[in-house]
């Protein structure tokens, strides 16, 4: 019998929009053919305990994901997000949490940091390498509308 350990992977990239704006922002108005929709069903954007649903395309599916914002520290433009039900849950992994941290640059602009910690339901389970390029390219989209807003 194996003993299943939590698991993570991060990366981090430059982008010009400003780090507030960017881990504030509302995604699901910004890339409709990434994540469908965003439903809050208790607290509000920004607010930590609040529960959050998506509705996104992983991998060419249609997918949902249930996830309370667990950590918010403003100061410092961080955000984690903990999977409570779903399609990453449901098939793939025991636990799944997002974190975000926006680090604002001297010279503009800011490096977005985006680390999943997860713990596999068995040993053929792939780490979340496409969920990871999945948050990429919706932050790059996010960072296009942004710039195009002036922020």
């Amino acid at each position: 019998m194996t003993t299943s350990q939590v698991q993570k992977i991060e990366t981090e990239f430059h982008i010009k929009a400003d780090a507030k704006e960017f881990y504030t922002h509302h995604v699901a108005k910004v890339c409709p053919d990434k994540v469908q929709s965003v439903v809050i069903h208790e607290g509000g954007w920004g607010t930590e305990r609040s529960i959050i649903s998506w509705s996104y395309v992983h991998d060419g599916k249609a997918c949902v994901s249930k996830e309370i914002i667990e950590d918010i520290d403003k100061e410092n433009n961080k955000m984690s997000f903990r999977v409570l039900e779903g399609d990453l849950v449901k098939h793939h992994y025991k636990s799944f949490k997002f974190l975000l941290h926006a680090v604002p640059k001297k010279k503009g602009g800011c490096m977005v940091r985006w680390t999943m910690e997860y713990e596999k339901i068995n040993e053929n389970t792939p780490d979340p390498h496409t969920m990871m390029q999945l948050v990429v390219d919706v932050s790059k989209q996010v960072e296009v509308h942004l710039i195009s807003k002036g922020c």
